[in-house]
């Protein structure tokens, strides 16, 4: 299994990041504060009206204070329960909202870069990650 102190794990992860910032469209929220891919992620799986367990779960950490914490806990929450890649596809299924979050270079925009995405978030469902929470 992977756990916290696997390289392979911080790299993961810093990848992840990267993809799903990569091109964000800069938005505040109404009080000013930056929105980060944890409120593209929120609406998203919102809009499927999904309740989605990560979501409530990430919501009840109050020592998490910023989106980018938030959105890592929830990247790492995905991980653990096997959710990431279904998660991330039910995200992206609206063009609309993708273009209202995204800036043309986004390869999440990309119907082929998307797919190969997902296609390599789908084969992490077979590695067993133990992550603290």
């Amino acid at each position: 299994p992977v756990t916290d102190g696997s390289r392979e794990l911080h790299s993961l992860c810093a990848q992840l990041e990267f993809l799903l910032q990569f091109d964000l469209k800069e938005k505040r929220s109404f009080f000013g504060q930056r929105k980060d891919y944890w409120d593209f992620l929120c609406q998203g799986l919102a809009r499927c009206r999904q309740e989605h367990k990560g979501i409530h779960f990430v919501i009840s950490l109050d020592k998490l204070k910023t989106p980018v914490g938030r959105g890592r806990a929830f990247l790492r929450y995905c991980l653990v329960h096997r959710q990431l890649a279904e998660s991330l596809q039910l995200c992206l299924l609206d063009p609309e909202s993708l273009c209202e979050w995204y800036y043309a270079r986004s390869p999440f925009l990309s119907p082929k870069r998307r797919a190969e995405i997902l296609g390599s978030l789908y084969e992490l469902d077979c590695v067993t990650f133990h992550l603290a929470l």
